[in-house]
């Protein structure tokens, strides 16, 4: 079992960058494959990037991509998503997700993933 705990979230202006970060309790390079969510108030959690368990292969939400990168650090124990250009409808909470795997395989299902973090707060004002 892998504990997540996110870090990094905060309040900016549009076109404004933020780095969130996810450190996890166990190296996770080669042993869960990783990932980032998001919700809005009243809608449902939605996929925002996704990192495979070895290969380091990427997907991103249409919604995103171009303006965000996922990242996991040399020692496997943290996780980045770096947001550039901010906009307001990325106001949301922030969740790393972590699923056991060791594939190349990327996962974008909020159901393919069985350990959350507790989420961070991003609120981009216009």
């Amino acid at each position: 079992q892998v504990q997540l705990v996110e870090s990094g979230g905060g309040f900016v202006q549009a076109g404004d960058s933020l780095r969130l970060s996810c450190v996890a309790s166990t190296q996770t390079y080669g042993s869960y494959a990783m990932g980032w969510f998001r919700q809005a108030p009243g809608q449902e959690r939605e996929f925002v990037a996704a990192l495979s368990s070895k290969a380091g292969n990427v997907f991103y939400s249409d919604s995103v991509k171009g303006r965000v990168a996922i990242s996991r650090n040399f020692a496997g124990t943290t996780l980045n998503l770096q947001m550039e250009m901010l906009k307001p409808e990325d106001t949301a909470v922030y969740y790393c997700a972590a699923t056991r795997a060791s594939t190349s395989t990327y996962y974008i299902s909020v159901h393919d993933y069985d350990y959350w973090g507790q989420g961070t707060q991003v609120t981009v004002s216009s």
